[in-house]
C-alpha cells in the first residue's frame, strides 16, 4: 500500500471541515483554491484515510434539555485486564456518557457525563455505574459553567 502524504492544501481542508462540516464544496474549494471536483475528490480520499472519522452537528446541550455535566473520576479495584475491558465494554452503551478516558495517575478513567437534573444523575450512578463489577471508587465533580469547549483540533502546526 502506498503512503499517501497530506500536503498543506489537505490539511487547510480538514481545518475547515472541523470547524464547518456543511460547508458546500464550492465553498470548500473556494476557499483552499482549489476548482470542485479536485476538491471533493481530496475530501473523499481524506474520509478514506481516515483523517475524517465522521461528521456531525454539535448541539446545545441546555437547549436540549441536558443542563448538568459531571465529570466522574473511576477507580477500579485492580488493574487488571479483564475488568478494564468490562468496564470499557459497558460505559460506550451508557447515552449519558459523552467521553470516557482510561487513565495513568490517582484514579483509572475520567468520564464526562450529562444529564437533565441531579436526579437523573443519582440514577445513573445507582442503576448503571456503581453496579459495574470491580469498581472501587467513584468522585463526581459538577461543572458550574463552561469556560472553554473545543471540538477542532489545533492544525496550524500544520499548515503552512
Amino acid at each position: 500500500m502506498i503512503e499517501y502524504k497530506l500536503d498543506n492544501i489537505d490539511w487547510k481542508i480538514l481545518n475547515i471541515l472541523q470547524f464547518d462540516a456543511g460547508i458546500s464544496n464550492i465553498e470548500l474549494a473556494d476557499q483552499v483554491c482549489l476548482s470542485p471536483s479536485p476538491c471533493s475528490r481530496r475530501v473523499k480520499n481524506l474520509e478514506q484515510l481516515g483523517y475524517i472519522t465522521r461528521r456531525v452537528t454539535l448541539l446545545d446541550p441546555k437547549k436540549a434539555g441536558l443542563p448538568v455535566t459531571v465529570f466522574v473520576q473511576v477507580t477500579m479495584h485492580q488493574q487488571i485486564k479483564k475488568d478494564l475491558d468490562h468496564f470499557a465494554n459497558q460505559v460506550i452503551n451508557w447515552p449519558e456518557v459523552m467521553e470516557c478516558y482510561l487513565m495513568t495517575g490517582d484514579f483509572d478513567y475520567l468520564i464526562r457525563v450529562v444529564t437533565p437534573d441531579l436526579l437523573s444523575y443519582q440514577e445513573f450512578l445507582d442503576e448503571k455505574l456503581t453496579q459495574v463489577e470491580g469498581l472501587d471508587h467513584v468522585k463526581s465533580s459538577f461543572s458550574l459553567k463552561p469556560i472553554c469547549y473545543k471540538t477542532e483540533l489545533p492544525l496550524g502546526h500544520l499548515i503552512l
